[in-house]
């Protein structure tokens, strides 16, 4: 197999300024410096000409590179921000949602360099590093393959269920059909130019690259893939203790028990404190997140019914109860009845749960609710969230690995504990 290349979603705006900063080409014609391309009914305005598509195309590969200039990172998160990036390979321009879509177009090698240098800090250790470009260039090669076949079907693909009592919903990188991935958080971070060691090796199951998920702190519980996307089980994304020393996890899926779990903090590889292993994993404004294996949320009534009502656009009234219907294998919610004196609807699943009771996404959808200051007519006063986590706790979980490598496992030791049963195999040389 050839290395294949990778078309990544960058900017999403009106108008996009970029410089190249060195001779590119587009038709034939060798263009250079700072331009600007503006969406103008349906087409991309470029030095005074309309077009339907733009491709700028390096003349080296290697090492000829352009910047784009404010380019939002964190979009939707509380460390949301601009900065200018630098990229490798082609610009693409096209028109998309009625602004105007930047893809990078670029080498699937090139991409992961940046992805891990993105993802992880510069002094996370080998191991980790090593396991990481594997899930990544896994996750990345699966997702190519899934576009082919979403494409192709594309009329019976839904990512919702809705009726008058449910609202249930996952996002995913099929959100995407004109590029393959994005360059947020929403499928992997890349943020431009910062020989892989495990260069064209992949995960593999049954004969298939696995889709190799990964979140930053699955809070002592690994989550099954069906509970946040789609329903399908996966062998390699199943339940498990992300322990070597504790093997036993109680049914999490199970009211009790999850209570149980979530309000106390039992032993797990992620559940640490040390800053060294923490900015392995977590860039600067990450690490503005201190409390994630357990965590604390605390709304009024007017705070909660107000920010439901802006989240979601459902007026559901005053909120009576946030009550748990459904949990995955980490106890994280993937069904939760909102009781309102307007409404009541059940929603999920876990991220459409996190972004309807966040300004921007709660750390995860593993929490219990206690309500305090009830009314003569049973309306709580206060809500108090007690939470397990950061992310979907699918696949590797980024802190759990940073210990593993800071112990002493190997990057295939590491990567077999998080994806149970898998094989890793070398794609291309």
């Amino acid at each position: 197999m050839k290395e294949p290349k990778v078309q990544v979603g960058i900017l999403f705006e009106p108008q996009i300024e970029f410089v190249l900063l060195n001779p590119y080409r587009m038709d034939g014609t060798e263009v250079s410096g700072k331009q600007v391309v503006t969406y103008d009914e349906g087409k991309i305005l470029w030095n005074g000409r309309r077009y339907d598509e733009l491709l700028f195309e390096p003349q080296h590969e290697q090492t000829d590179a352009f910047e784009l200039l404010d380019v939002t990172i964190g979009i939707n998160f509380h460390w949301e921000r601009k900065e200018d990036q630098r990229f490798l390979g082609a610009l693409k321009i096209i028109v998309e949602n009625g602004k105007l879509t930047g893809i990078n177009v670029i080498h699937v090698e090139d991409y992961l360099t940046s992805v891990i240098s993105s993802e992880m800090s510069a002094t996370a250790s080998l191991e980790l590093l090593k396991a990481h470009a594997v899930i990544s260039r896994s996750w990345l090669l699966a997702q190519i393959q899934k576009n082919k076949e979403i494409t192709e079907a594309q009329a019976n693909y839904s990512a919702f269920t809705q009726t008058d009592e449910e609202l249930i919903r996952w996002y995913d990188r099929e959100d995407h059909t004109r590029f393959d991935v994005c360059a947020d958080d929403h499928c992997q971070r890349y943020q431009g130019i910062t020989r892989s060691a495990t260069r064209g090796q992949v995960l593999t199951s049954d004969g298939k690259i696995c889709d190799a998920r990964f979140s930053k702190c699955c809070g002592g519980a690994f989550e099954e893939f069906q509970y946040c996307w789609e329903d399908i089980k996966y062998p390699y994304l199943a339940q498990q203790r992300d322990s070597k020393t504790h093997a036993t996890l109680p049914d999490l899926t199970q009211e009790v028990e999850a209570d149980r779990w979530i309000r106390t903090s039992p032993e797990a590889f992620c559940n640490t404190t040390d800053k060294k292993i923490l900015s392995q994993v977590l860039n600067n404004y990450d690490q503005e997140t201190t409390d994630f294996y357990r965590w604390k949320v605390e709304y009024t009534q007017e705070e909660l019914s107000a920010l439901i009502l802006k989240r979601s656009g459902i007026d559901y009234g005053q909120i009576i109860d946030l009550i748990p219907i459904a949990r995955g294998t980490s106890g994280r919610l993937w069904k939760l009845k909102i009781v309102g004196t307007k409404r009541t609807l059940t929603i999920g699943k876990e991220l459409e749960i996190r972004r309807t009771l966040s300004t921007s996404h709660l750390y995860s959808s593993a929490f219990v609710v206690d309500k305090e200051e009830l009314s003569a007519e049973g309306i709580p006063g206060r809500f108090i969230l007690t939470g397990a986590g950061w992310g979907h706790g699918v696949g590797l979980c980024q802190i759990g690995a940073a210990v593993m490598g800071e112990q002493g496992y190997k990057y295939d030791a590491i990567l077999l504990h998080y994806y149970i049963g898998a094989s890793i195999d070398k794609l291309y040389e």
